[in-house]
């Protein structure tokens, strides 16, 4: 496979993951962190860093923003629940140090 294709199936795959996250609005970031160790803001800081990295000015509120379909803000008012105390148990078990 040649580097451009692959560059686009990466970005194809990294669409469908967004738009899937944006979709599951019921999975919380905890949810996310305590079974797989990254979340929705994990994904918007890596976009970030990759557009950073190859000197495209962007900030963490811009990132999201492109992960969550809408300002971070707007979206932890309407879909973000208050974590149980098993899921900051997991979390805490899980994410030692983050």
């Amino acid at each position: 496979m040649d580097e451009q294709t692959r560059t686009e199936l990466e970005a194809a795959a990294f669409r469908a993951l967004r738009d899937h996250l944006r979709q599951r609005t019921d999975v919380q970031n905890i949810d996310l962190m305590n079974l797989s160790g990254f979340c929705r803001n994990c994904l918007s800081r890596w976009y970030q860093e990759a557009a950073n990295e190859r000197g495209i000015e962007m900030g963490k509120d811009d990132a999201r923003e492109i992960v969550y379909g809408m300002p971070y803000d707007e979206w932890r008012s309407k879909h973000q629940t208050e974590a149980s105390a098993e899921q900051k148990q997991a979390f805490a078990a899980n994410n030692p140090g983050h």
